[in-house]
């Protein structure tokens, strides 16, 4: 069973979560600096994307079973979502914390995915992109624990930089498929 979505799914799958990323930022720096109820909308939108994201992506890579560091970030950012709105009605700190503590859960997931991807391609981005994740959660973690009122434009940063990570994986492979397609032709 072939484990490893193939390249056109791949492609097509970083470029939705690249624009999604994107739109999300573009939320959060607008409306959701301005206004409580959809920054908190869209705090607990963020992880729940990347939940249903995470299994339609597993699903198209051999299942569950075949694809456990999806799963394991799909399950961590169900759980996540559960969290931010609950912490919703604690603090701002509350929120950075779990935000935290889910961007270094889902970052080593992503990680995992992206090494066992790596014969795909373009798959660089996607290891530097959890390693990344990682540190964020707990730069997160720390910012949560100080005198600064934290708000949704300290997340944003860290949406932003997966967008571009998204596209960037998305365009790698783009680059992958041209040179197999031209050594084909060459051969």
């Amino acid at each position: 069973m072939n484990t490893v979505a193939p390249p056109n799914w791949l492609r097509s799958y970083y470029v939705t979560r690249a624009g999604v990323a994107a739109a999300w930022v573009l939320a959060a720096f607008t409306v959701g600096k301005s206004n409580p109820t959809i920054a908190a909308a869209l705090l607990i939108a963020y992880p729940a994307w990347d939940a249903l994201a995470n299994l339609i992506d597993a699903r198209r890579s051999g299942g569950l079973r075949a694809s456990p560091s999806q799963t394991v970030n799909a399950v961590v950012s169900v759980i996540t979502t559960i969290a931010v709105a609950i912490a919703l009605g604690w603090s701002p700190y509350a929120v950075l914390a779990v935000f935290g503590a889910w961007a270094a859960l889902s970052g080593l997931s992503q990680l995992a995915t992206g090494i066992r991807r790596w014969d795909a391609g373009g798959q660089w981005a996607m290891v530097l992109s959890g390693a990344q994740s990682a540190l964020a959660g707990a730069f997160f973690i720390m910012r949560a624990a100080g005198p600064d009122m934290p708000g949704i434009a300290d997340v944003a940063p860290y949406a932003a930089f997966g967008a571009f990570y998204f596209l960037v994986s998305a365009a790698w492979l783009t680059v992958v498929e041209m040179r197999k397609h031209s050594a084909q032709r060459a051969a």
